[in-house]
């Protein structure tokens, strides 16, 4: 195999894979329903558009940390499908004209991963408990399934909204990150208000690790 032919196979393989750090904010120009799901055009940031990166049909790309497919590219949009499976895991079918979603293309060959390996794949949503400022700084409270609560452990990875964040601590269906103000300022996070959804993906370790240990205790 060429370098080339292996270069191509490495990116096919990472074409939907992310690390959970945002590349930019992009805004929300139309949703509109494509029965069963909805057709979504987003603006995406203009370093997006400029930094010798093109996004083309076909490519993936992460909004609020669900992976979709760009089904139309324009200078300045692009355009998604989202199914019925996706509307139901996701916050993604309660987006409005306006709204701010968290933006990150998958990753290439040449890509750096300085959070972790996240698949696009949203578990579920959780609600925000509790939001308690310190400065700059926010400590957030998760409530979410008992299920995925299994998933995570302290000091442990977690995708909220396509954020790669460590968990704090972890109780029977709550779970806490801590928020820096570079996180608060460049992400949806800094916008989120007490009882907002948020979409969940924790790490996919946590996930073979409790289907190893369930089956282990299925007789």
């Amino acid at each position: 195999m060429t370098i080339a032919a292996a270069t191509g196979q490495r990116n096919t393989l990472l074409q939907s894979m992310f690390t959970g750090l945002i590349e930019g904010s992009g805004s929300v120009v139309t949703t509109t329903g494509d029965n069963p799901g909805i057709h979504l055009t987003i603006a995406p940031p203009p370093t997006l558009l400029t930094d010798g990166r093109p996004t083309r049909i076909g490519d993936s790309v992460s909004i609020n940390g669900c992976c979709l497919t760009v089904v139309e590219v324009t200078e300045q949009q692009w355009s998604f499908q989202a199914g019925a499976e996706t509307l139901a895991r996701t916050n993604l079918g309660q987006l409005e004209v306006g709204d701010r979603v968290n933006l990150e293309r998958s990753l290439s060959v040449n890509t750096p991963l300085g959070g972790h390996f996240v698949q696009g794949h949203i578990d579920g949503v959780a609600h925000i408990a509790t939001i308690e400022r310190d400065g700059g700084w926010v400590e957030m409270w998760f409530d979410v399934l008992p299920e995925l609560a299994g998933q995570l452990v302290s000091k442990g990875s977690v995708a909220i909204d396509g954020v790669s964040l460590t968990v704090v601590d972890v109780e029977a269906r709550l779970f806490s990150v801590a928020l820096i103000p570079q996180t608060l300022s460049v992400t949806t996070l800094g916008e989120r208000l007490t009882g907002d959804q948020v979409n969940i993906e924790t790490d996919i370790i946590g996930k073979y690790v409790q289907k190893f240990l369930q089956q282990r205790t299925t007789p």
